[in-house]
């Protein structure tokens, strides 16, 4: 497997493959060949040896796939459908102030067959195992599991790391009568839509607000659809229905 220094990593994208294909990554390589009239080999080889081997075969003397980012819900297992970020510098808002955030989220990379107007998993993989984890927010007797990941506040959209993050724009608002500071925010990341252009990925805006319901303090989180020309990446995971998840006001 070559370096990848030596290469050109590929962009998100759709492809048509009718005799082979080489899709490089970093830390990982994928190859795909046509080895007979309706079926095509693939292979997937990473840095640490790890080989994924298929056979596909088609209907047609072509093969057509998408290369997308997915949301990182299933390195090293599926386990959650909810993302705990926590900010590396907290974020203070005065009473009834709003403010508006970029930072980085993980992602993963799908692959995605495209048939009939239907689009099957065909793999996905991380191309940052090391730091795919998992947190805890609550107790550990009735907690939620978590993909966490300690996150950067950045200065826009394009601040994404091509293939290990996209950037997800919050927008936090306080409604309470004092200041509070904002170190995390946790939501079920189910319910985002994520979106890729080339090799930049970016995901629906996430907006929580610091309210008072009866006698408590919460923070509450919701999804927002965003308006973009980019391309929505297909949905990798079963939808299911979650929990809402009200968290504490630090």
């Amino acid at each position: 497997m070559e370096s990848d220094s030596e290469v050109a990593f590929s962009k998100y994208g759709v492809y048509i493959i009718s005799d082979s294909l080489d899709l490089f990554f970093p830390g990982l390589e994928i190859k795909i060949d046509k080895i007979s009239d309706n079926v095509f080999s693939y292979l997937k080889k990473d840095l640490e040896g790890n080989v994924t081997e298929k056979k596909i075969p088609v209907k047609t003397s072509e093969l057509k796939i998408e290369v997308a980012p997915i949301r990182p819900l299933n390195y090293p297992a599926k386990r959650t459908n909810y993302c705990f970020l926590e900010f590396e510098s907290p974020v203070f808002l005065i009473e009834s102030s709003s403010a508006t955030i970029f930072v980085q989220c993980p992602i993963e990379i799908g692959l995605f067959l495209i048939h009939d107007s239907h689009k099957d998993s065909l793999d996905w993989f991380t191309c940052d195992p090391a730091n795919s984890r998992f947190g805890l927010y609550g107790t550990p007797e009735s907690g939620t599991l978590c993909k966490y990941s300690k996150t950067p506040i950045v200065g826009s959209y394009n601040d994404s790391l091509d293939y290990f993050n996209g950037v997800i724009k919050i927008n936090l608002k306080n409604e309470l009568p004092g200041g509070h500071s904002i170190s995390k925010i946790v939501f079920p990341i189910i319910d985002v839509g994520l979106y890729y252009k080339d090799t930049k990925a970016i995901f629906d805006t996430v907006s929580g607000t610091l309210k008072k319901k009866i006698t408590l303090e919460t923070f509450d989180v919701e999804p927002e659809a965003i308006q973009t020309d980019w391309t929505k990446s297909t949905d990798y995971e079963r939808v299911e229905v979650v929990k809402r998840l009200k968290m504490d006001v630090d």
